[in-house]
């Protein structure tokens, strides 16, 4: 399939809400020349992390609207003026390979509509971007509505954090600790003339200077390192297992902070991973084996423990909320699609449940870490000041680090470029009451 096609197919669905770019791209992927893959990747990522912006050009290019049904061709003159305003495609190469896709999407009637489009942004280029600037879009290329949560919680950082939203994100390793140390992986690293420096947060990461395949990363498929964002690694030090500890990682796929559970803490007594997705658990699994680990995974809704609990208590719960993503959308840029405002009540209030539920499989004395890849309060610190509102025996314990921002329940990592995540931690400990079971 031509390349170019295929990217303005994979931005047309996402646009139409049918999949998430993590579903779609594999599929297309198989369908271009193996050489061209990593093209449509870099198509697919920046169209969609450019979006909004790219959306504004457009309406000022078009005497009027494409019709949603034809979002293919919206979709390829966006990606057409990506690779003009970003990655400095020949102008004659970006028009003449746009052109020539619609034969390969079935749209050959456009080829005069696109010429066109992009003949006279080149043309007026300065003329055009001077109109646009202004519009929020095009400055930040943020949904407006994202762009009015972000100032909101955070009005002296909300521009830093769209500028660090519209980058690559860096590649972080986490070393298993169980197989290697992160010393001895740097070492590994360089005599592979792989240049990489140690995290400044977790003991156990490693950013690299550049990206690469995981095929390219000595002993990764013996189970020596994982990728898993610096923010994220963070977990397992805050939950502080214990030998013997029955732990729970809920809503657990796709298992990078269940492996590290077990790669800091190998003595766990017992660590159930669900999920409720079961072909995502499967991923789980095939990091478990990857990296000789050994955890039970379960297939069933967190929010529901009557069908999965057994009614022995748990010592640490990981939750792991479904969020609105905000704090991962340089990994993530459809999020700026998918997501709406309507969105956050649901996934606050979704929130609130997952914590209501498994909150009763929890020990008295025992822990349980609440954590979001969100940067909106209204998922994080406010969820977790109703919950405890409302619970009688939830006490919120300080975070005792110094990362992040401080926040009135939890601490907050914010974007950062060639550093962590945007990422939320609220540690949350069960008050034990009179004649309840003690903590192990």
């Amino acid at each position: 399939m031509n390349t170019r096609a295929a990217c303005a197919a994979v931005v047309a669905a996402v646009m139409r809400a049918e999949a998430s770019l993590n579903t779609l791209l594999p599929k297309y992927a198989s369908q271009v020349a193996v050489r061209d893959s990593g093209l449509l990747r870099e198509l697919c990522f920046g169209t969609l992390r450019h979006y909004p912006a790219l959306q504004v050009i457009l309406e000022q290019l078009l005497e009027k609207p494409i019709k949603a049904k034809e979002a293919e061709v919206s979709a390829l003159l966006m990606t057409a003026l990506y690779q003009i305003r970003e990655l400095r495609t020949p102008d004659h190469a970006a028009v003449n390979e746009a052109v020539a896709a619609l034969k390969a999407l079935g749209k050959p009637w456009a080829k005069g509509l696109v010429n066109g489009v992009l003949r006279r942004y080149l043309r007026e280029r300065e003329a055009i971007d001077a109109r646009c600037a202004g519009d929020s879009r095009y400055d930040h290329s943020h949904p407006r509505w994202l762009e009015a949560l972000l100032r909101e919680a955070w009005p002296d950082a909300a521009d830093a954090i769209m500028a660090a939203n519209n980058q690559r994100p860096p590649l972080c390793l986490r070393v298993n600790r169980l197989r290697s140390s992160r010393q001895a992986y740097l070492a590994l690293l360089a005599q592979h003339d792989i240049a990489a420096t140690p995290a400044a947060l977790s003991n156990d990461g490693i950013y690299l200077a550049q990206p690469r395949d995981v095929s390219e990363l000595p002993g990764f498929g013996e189970g020596l390192v994982s990728i898993q964002d610096e923010a994220a690694q963070l977990c397992a030090a805050l939950l502080a297992c214990a030998a013997g500890q029955r732990v729970l990682d809920a809503c657990c796929a796709p298992g990078g902070k269940t492996c590290h559970l077990l790669e800091s803490t190998p003595q766990i007594g017992e660590l159930l991973a669900l999920d409720v997705d079961a072909g995502r658990l499967a991923r789980v699994e095939d990091n478990l084996t990857r990296l000789g680990l050994r955890a039970r995974t379960l297939a069933a809704d967190a929010a529901d423990p009557a069908t999965w609990w057994d009614g022995t208590f748990f010592d640490r719960i990981l939750l792991d909320a479904p969020c609105s993503a905000s704090g991962v959308i340089r990994r993530h840029p459809d999020i700026k699609l998918l997501r709406q405002a309507g969105d956050i009540a649901r996934l606050a209030a979704t929130q609130f449940d997952l914590l209501s539920a498994l909150w009763r499989t929890l020990k008295p004395g025992g822990r349980l870490l609440y954590a979001t890849c969100s940067v909106l309060p209204q998922e994080n610190d406010q969820v977790i000041a109703r919950f405890a509102a409302a619970t009688g025996d939830c006490a919120i314990l300080a975070i005792p680090e110094s990362w992040g921002v401080a926040t009135a329940h939890g601490r907050q990592l914010l974007p950062t470029p060639g550093g962590s995540d945007g990422f939320y931690y609220a540690l949350l400990s069960k008050t034990p009451q009179p004649g309840s079971e003690p903590s192990a």
